[in-house]
């Protein structure tokens, strides 16, 4: 008998994660399969390396790659064919190497009686979102539909974000460019300015001393101060990464002016669009609000969502056990109350994201219209009160001279 690892989900909406003995994984994922409960992820316990932390230093998976392979098998299965022969069918087209020798994985299993869930569940690669909506669909026996509801929402989820990154290039390469001119001012320009001065014995008003000294005390620190930005850029990297770290962290970002509510406004929408994917392909109130943290990468969010999750699991409505974390906007709780007291509580988490999506390319777009300007004025300002300081000695020698 060997032992695993195991994070399963009992039939109650209970997430366990516990050792549990067995001959072997199949037979663990058949035992859980019978009792009803869903597998998230099965490691051999005592294992130095699990086939995710392999597999994620072998390739990657793109997500144009992922999106189409999805595609293809849902056009497939509409027609008719099994799932285990549009495997078959697709798996040779696959480009990435990585990618598939997964799906050889996943098309072993399923061809050994292995649910199509649960083959792509045991990669660990694969979004819990995408393995839990294969689970429902399974369940409902109308997988195609699921798999149709999760590229759509991919889709949409992944438009939003490449929206609010591209518009955010502009501003940051403006300030890449704004940091490497000063630099180059700071640490070529002045120098030779100074040495000018000393050759002339000039009295050098106050605003070119300040300038001078400010050049000469960045220059003379340089080897001392790039070591100490590596090691304080790597001490917060590994600090975030804490638990800690990266709970206060993600604090500061939602209670950051202006940015915070962006920021805020678009983790609910990732939050409310994987909500209504899960509860519309039939996964219960539970196992939806514990599988959508996946969907956030903000820790505060994450803690508020299980808080949430523990509330449902003792009775309470999802809009009631949201307000209760005092976290979620008025706005969501109210949709969400209307939709489960109409039984649309799906779509109206969908209206919800789309609501809260145009919100975050509005805000987006007036924070750009913003920036710029600020960007560009600090940096003729800056610029403008070099220049007039480095030329201020000259103006007064010309005087000098002219008298």
């Amino acid at each position: 008998m060997a032992e695993f690892v195991c994070k399963i989900a009992e039939p109650n909406g209970k997430v366990v994660e516990d050792v549990f003995t067995a001959n072997t994984e199949a037979e663990l994922r058949t035992r859980f399969n019978d009792q009803g409960c869903l597998v998230y992820w099965i490691k051999e316990h005592g294992s130095l390396f699990t086939r995710a932390g392999r597999s994620r230093r072998r390739g990657k998976i793109k997500e144009d790659e992922f999106m189409i392979f999805n595609q293809q098998l849902v056009t497939l299965i509409k027609a008719g064919l099994p799932i285990l022969k549009s495997l078959d069918l697709l798996i040779p087209r696959v480009q990435n190497t990585h990618f598939r020798t997964l799906l050889d994985d996943v098309r072993e299993r399923v061809k050994s009686g292995a649910l199509l869930s649960e083959a792509f569940e045991a990669q660990g690669e694969f979004s819990p979102v995408y393995t839990a909506s294969l689970f429902a669909g399974e369940k409902s026996g109308n997988v195609e539909e699921v798999i149709q509801r999760y590229i759509s929402y991919q889709g949409m989820t992944a438009a939003v974000r490449k929206k609010v990154v591209s518009s955010l290039v502009y501003p940051v390469v403006l300030v890449v460019l704004v940091i490497g001119l000063l630099s180059f001012i700071l640490t070529y320009v002045i120098p030779k300015f100074q040495d000018l001065y000393e050759g002339l014995n000039a009295q050098l008003p106050a605003p070119t001393v300040f300038i001078i000294n400010l050049s000469k005390g960045i220059r003379s620190s340089l080897v001392f101060l790039v070591p100490a930005l590596v090691l304080v850029y790597l001490f917060v990297r590994v600090w975030i990464r804490s638990a800690a770290g990266r709970r206060i962290v993600d604090s500061v970002k939602l209670n950051m002016p202006v940015i915070g509510d962006v920021w805020m406004k678009f983790s609910i929408s990732q939050l409310a669009r994987t909500l209504s994917t899960l509860l519309a392909g039939g996964i219960p109130a539970v196992q939806a609000l514990e599988t959508s943290i996946q969907a956030t990468t903000n820790q505060r969010i994450n803690d508020a969502i299980l808080q949430a999750a523990q509330g449902v699991r003792e009775g309470q409505s999802i809009a009631k056990s949201l307000e209760a974390t005092t976290l979620f906007p008025p706005l969501m709780i109210e949709m969400v109350e209307v939709g489960e007291s109409t039984g649309a509580l799906g779509q109206m988490l969908a209206s919800v994201a789309d609501f809260f999506d145009e919100e975050v390319n509005t805000r987006v777009a007036t924070l750009l219209t913003l920036i710029e300007p600020a960007v560009l004025v600090f940096m003729g300002s800056v610029i403008a009160f070099i220049l007039v300081a480095l030329y201020l000695p000259v103006f007064s020698l010309a005087g000098q001279m002219g008298r």
